[in-house]
C-alpha cells in the first residue's frame, strides 16, 4: 500500500500533532516498562531536530471517558524527556483551554504531552466534534502509535481526514513493512507460531495462517481446544466449547492443502497454578489437571520448525510463562525464534514480554508493538488508523 510518510512533510515551524502509543503498564503511579515510551521517542526527537512544535497524545488504559488520576500519563512525561532529550512538558488538558494557550505559547523544538485521551469520551466514540477541537490544536497530524491502529477512535481515524498534512511515522513504517512481508511475501517455509489464552479474538488470523503458512504451531491455553476437537481428554484445561467445530474446521483445512499442523505432543499439566507440574504425553492428562505448557518434545519440534523456516510469525505464550514451572515452552520459542536464520517477527502482546525477558529481543527481525492491530493486520483486515493514512 502506498502510505503517507513523515519524511516528506514539512513541519519548521509548524505544530504537529503525534499521536503515539504510550499505553505503559503503571504500578503505585510509576511506569515499571518504559519499552513503548523508548519506541516513541525516536520520532518524537527527529521532529524537534526539524524546528516542529510537536503535541504529543496517547491513551493510557481503560479511563471509559472519566477523568482517572491512576491513569494520568503524567509519569510518562519525564521518561520520554529523558528517552528523548527534548524538554517535555505535560499539560493536564486535552482539548480545553488550557491545552489551547499552551500550544499557542509554544515554541519550535517545544514539545506538549497532552492528558489521557481516553479520559475525553469523544476518544474512543470518535465523536465530530472531539476531532474538531482536537485537530485544532495542530497543523500536522503523524500517527507513530501501530498498536491502537485497529481501533476507529478520534486520534487515530477520525482526525486524519481534517488535515491535508498527514502522514505515517517512521515505528508505524516499519510494522506495516514487516509485517507486509509476512502476510504478502513470506520467504519460504513460513512457520506461524500462535498461542495465548483462547481461539476467539483469533479466528479471522488463524484462518489467514492456515491458508498461507506451510507449518502451523498451535500451542499456550488456545491448543486445548484445537487438542480436544482432535477427540483428546484434556482435564480442566481452559478450552471454548463453543469454537470446537471451528478449531477443527481449521485444522481440516490446513491439511488438506498440505501444511504442517503441529500440536502438542507432550505437555506440563498441574491441578493448580502453585503445582510444580509433571510432563505427560498429550494422552496422559488425567481428569483433574489442566494442561499449563508444553512438554520438551514439543519445544525440540518446535525448535526444529523454526530453524529450518524462512519466515516466523510467532503470536501467545506457549504456557503460563509468569509461573516459572509452566514458563520452559515460552523460553524455548523465544530462543528458537532468537538462533533462526530466517525473517522473525513477534506479534506484540506477551509474546513481547518473553523476548525480553528472555533477553533475546534484539535477536530478531522485528518485534511489533501491536498485538491486535498485528493480528488484524495479518487477518487481511482494514486498519481504520492505517487507511487514513493512505494515499
Amino acid at each position: 500500500m502506498a502510505m503517507r510518510v513523515m519524511d516528506r512533510l514539512e513541519v519548521a515551524g509548524r505544530r504537529v500533532l503525534l499521536r503515539l502509543d504510550l499505553n505503559v503498564p503503571l504500578k503505585d503511579g510509576c511506569v515499571v516498562d518504559e519499552t513503548r515510551i523508548r519506541e516513541a521517542a525516536p520520532t518524537l526527537r527527529t521532529l524537534v531536530e526539524r524546528g516542529a512544535v510537536v503535541v504529543a497524545c496517547s491513551h493510557l488504559g481503560r479511563a471509559k471517558g472519566k477523568k482517572d488520576p491512576a491513569l494520568s500519563l503524567a509519569p510518562v512525561a519525564p521518561i520520554l524527556e529523558r528517552l528523548s532529550g527534548a524538554r517535555v512538558r505535560f499539560v493536564a488538558d486535552t482539548v480545553g483551554e488550557p491545552a489551547l494557550r499552551a500550544v499557542g505559547d509554544s515554541l519550535p523544538g517545544d514539545v506538549l504531552l497532552l492528558e489521557n485521551l481516553r479520559f475525553e469520551a469523544g476518544e474512543e466514540a470518535n465523536d465530530p466534534e472531539f476531532c474538531r477541537r482536537l485537530a485544532a490544536l495542530a497543523d500536522v497530524y503523524v500517527n507513530d502509535a501501530f498498536g491502537t491502529a485497529h481501533r476507529a477512535h478520534a486520534s487515530t481515524a477520525g482526525v486524519a481526514p481534517l488535515f491535508a498534512a498527514r502522514a505515517a511515522g517512521p515505528l508505524m513504517q516499519r510494522e506495516i513493512a514487516a509485517l507486509s512481508k509476512v502476510r504478502d511475501d513470506p520467504q519460504r517455509p513460513f512457520v506461524a507460531i500462535v498461542g495465548g489464552a483462547k481461539i476467539s479474538g483469533k479466528l479471522e488470523t488463524l484462518h489467514a495462517l492456515q491458508r498461507s503458512a506451510d507449518t502451523l504451531v498451535l500451542v499456550g491455553g488456545m491448543a486445548n481446544t484445537f487438542l480436544q476437537a482432535e477427540g483428546l481428554v484434556v482435564g480442566r484445561s481452559l478450552v471454548e466449547p463453543d469454537l470446537l467445530d471451528s478449531a477443527g474446521g481449521i485444522l481440516a483445512a490446513a491439511r488438506a492443502r498440505g501444511a504442517s499442523v503441529l500440536l502438542p505432543v507432550d505437555v506440563v499439566v498441574g491441578r493448580d497454578l502453585d503445582s510444580p507440574g509433571r510432563t505427560v504425553p498429550v494422552d496422559a492428562v488425567t481428569e483433574d489437571e489442566a494442561i499449563l505448557d508444553v512438554g520438551p518434545l514439543t519445544r525440540e519440534r518446535i525448535a526444529a520448525a523454526v530453524s529450518s523456516a524462512g519466515t516466523v510469525f510467532w503470536n501467545g505464550p506457549a504456557g503460563v510463562f509468569e509461573r516459572p514451572a509452566f514458563a520452559g515452552g515460552t523460553m524455548a520459542i523465544a530462543m528458537a525464534m532468537a538462533a533462526s536464520k530466517g525473517f522473525t517477527v513477534v506479534g506484540g502482546g506477551e509474546s513481547v514480554a518473553a523476548v525480553q525477558q528472555a533477553g533475546v529481543a534484539a535477536a530478531l527481525s522485528h518485534v511489533s508493538t501491536g498485538g491486535g492491530a498485528s493480528l488484524e493486520f495479518l487477518a487481511g483486515l482494514t486498519l481504520p488508523g492505517v487507511a487514513a493514512l493512505e494515499e
